[in-house]
């Protein structure tokens, strides 16, 4: 395989993984990423959803206790079964949505100006939701995932519909929709995490099914290299971002997203750097 393909495949799968779970939009950044390194065409696009799946086996082994447990309790314990409930009810919603618009998305808001905009917006959405926590500190009624019940699942899941647009972020949705429906921040990211095996791994399998003609066989390199590198970047940033949050809020990544979006919108619009995909 080309050493610059390989190269190429092992920066989108560092993108992917460090951007996958934290409230800041991969997509977006794989979006803006592939533009930069000129990776694109159908093929890449399938690669960008495809490559999501070293994000899944990280959570997957960063809580394999969990899911053990959730598995085997499935027909014995209650509190396993409530959770994997909440989970395919929360799926749901961005399944459902995504199925049906998925081509009108890709073909009309899948370019600069968008994903910059979701990106400020975003930012803004999170700096009132933790100003909001802060001027209530005692407002989450959910302290663990344990505590979710279906209406709380349904809400995040109507939440994570937002992320269907570039930009936007599926774990920002989640986490921060979850944190304003009275979910704990730890509660919140958990949930994120577990909500992302489905919700990547049906995006994943329909992208890989849907675009088969696109693919061969001397693919699977090019797809290895950014799977392995994402899961290990993801599997990194998984950890870290469960220390970050003990101690800290999501408001750096406010700034970062208004910041990056202006940056975005500024060199397109000055034509700077030709943002394509």
């Amino acid at each position: 395989m080309d050493l610059v393909l390989a190269f190429k495949a092992i920066v989108m799968g560092i993108v992917e993984g460090l951007t996958e779970f934290l409230p800041i939009s991969s997509t977006g950044h794989l979006i803006l990423a592939a533009s930069l390194l000129d990776f694109t065409g159908e093929k890449i696009k399938v690669f960008e959803i495809a490559i999501q799946a070293g994000a899944i086996f990280a959570v997957m082994l960063e809580y394999r206790k969990r899911i053990a447990a959730v598995v085997t309790g499935l027909f014995s314990d209650r509190k396993a079964q409530r959770f994997a409930l909440n989970v395919i009810v929360a799926f749901i919603p961005a399944a459902g949505l995504g199925y049906l618009l998925k081509d009108y998305i890709t073909a009309v808001l899948f370019n600069p100006l968008a994903v910059a905009s979701a990106f400020i917006v975003g930012g803004f959405v999170i700096l009132w939701v933790e100003k909001r926590n802060k001027n209530n500190p005692a407002q989450a009624r959910v302290e663990t995932i344990d505590d979710m019940t279906l209406l709380d699942a349904l809400k995040v899941g109507f939440a994570q519909m937002f992320s269907l647009i570039p930009g936007t972020s599926r774990s920002g949705a989640t986490i921060i929709g979850g944190m304003l429906f009275g979910l704990s921040r730890k509660a919140a990211t958990e949930f994120s995490f577990f909500l992302a095996i489905p919700t990547l791994l049906a995006a994943c399998v329909y992208s890989l099914y849907k675009e088969r003609d696109l693919l061969s066989a001397a693919d699977i390199p090019l797809f290895g290299i950014g799977t392995v590198a994402a899961f290990f970047s993801a599997l990194l940033c998984v950890r870290w971002l469960l220390r970050y949050i003990s101690s800290h809020d999501f408001t750096i990544f406010a700034w970062y997203r208004i910041v990056f979006g202006l940056i975005v919108l500024g060199t397109w619009y000055s034509g700077t750097v030709a943002w394509t995909h």
